[in-house]
């Protein structure tokens, strides 16, 4: 019985290596906006759980949705920041594996977590007599946690199977984290059977996910061309903006890089599509929430009001 073995004991990332004149500034640029993903989304969070006005589904959704994106794009950009400041781009096996796993296991929680945010509006617009009868505090946290699972299972068969192989040849993987195509492109075994199964499993999240986003946006614009008066289309239209805009942002790329065969032949367009993923969705998210939400800029502009008396009263 032939057995499966591992001779390479840490891959070497290669990163943005035709960059390397450029390693300073975009060490500073990607730095600014890692740290404002985190202010931002940990505003978010802060903001919805002080103010009692925003304990309703839709914000707990968004504190959930937060959350994931302070995790994922933290499992990529701090290892990409010590490549462009250290120049270290080794990553051990098993370092390589873990993130693999909990990129994929986010980004797929992500799907669901977006796709359970379109129900939400979905029935907010399409049965609001109904609404609170069904999204109560116990079906939310019920589908919080199915997202979150369901992403780890439709991760976690991959990621077993690409651990298992065996790599005995280069070790350079060609972007600047593990991702699935370009480790499979080193490994020494057949890699075909993982292939179909890591391309089943990413189109099954991505897609899945997607229809379900589109079958509750169909049935929500249906309803709003039926409403009677201008006012209430555009309200209707403001609280799907937000999560009309972060569903464009977050799966244009990812149908774009796992949703297709063959898709590691092209790892350089490959690495810049996923910056929007890993970087500029992250930090986009906070900003559409709060700057399109009037809600939410309400809440902020008391918390500072309040703060501002705050400083003003200890300096009396």
């Amino acid at each position: 019985m032939e057995r499966n073995y591992t001779i390479v004991t840490e891959f070497i990332i290669l990163g943005f290596q035709n960059l390397q004149e450029l390693h300073n500034l975009l060490f500073i640029v990607f730095l600014i906006l890692y740290i404002l993903t985190i202010t931002g989304n940990v505003i978010i969070l802060s903001v919805v759980r002080i103010d009692r006005q925003l304990h309703t589904p839709m914000y707990f959704f968004l504190s959930n949705l937060s959350i994931l994106e302070i995790t994922y794009t933290s499992v990529v950009v701090p290892k990409m920041l010590s490549l462009f400041l250290t120049g270290n781009n080794v990553i051990s096996f098993t370092a390589c594996m873990t993130q693999l796993l909990l990129f994929f296991f986010l980004g797929a929680s992500e799907c669901f977590l977006l796709a359970v945010m379109a129900y939400d509006r979905y029935l907010a617009i399409c049965d609001p007599l109904h609404y609170a009868s069904i999204m109560h505090s116990k079906v939310c946290i019920q589908l919080a946690v199915a997202s979150w699972m369901l992403g780890f299972l439709t991760t976690f068969i991959p990621i077993i199977l690409i651990s298992r192989l065996s790599f005995c040849g280069p070790n350079v993987i060609n972007h600047f984290f593990c991702d699935a195509p370009p480790i499979l492109k080193l490994s020494c075994s057949d890699t075909h059977m993982t292939d179909i199964v890591d391309l089943i499993c990413s189109s099954t999240v991505i897609v899945c996910s997607f229809a379900l986003i589109l079958v509750s946006y169909y049935n929500i614009m249906v309803t709003i061309l039926k409403m009677t008066t201008a006012k209430g289309k555009r309200k209707a239209l403001s609280t799907c903006a937000s999560h009309l805009t972060s569903v464009v942002i977050f799966y244009a790329p990812g149908l774009f890089l796992y949703v297709r065969p063959e898709a590691s032949s092209a790892f350089d367009s490959n690495k810049v599509v996923s910056l929007l993923n890993t970087i500029v969705s992250p930090v986009l998210n906070p900003m559409i929430y709060s700057l399109r939400n009037q809600e939410v800029k309400a809440t902020l502009r008391k918390l500072i009001r309040r703060k501002l008396r705050s400083l003003d009263g200890q300096q009396r």
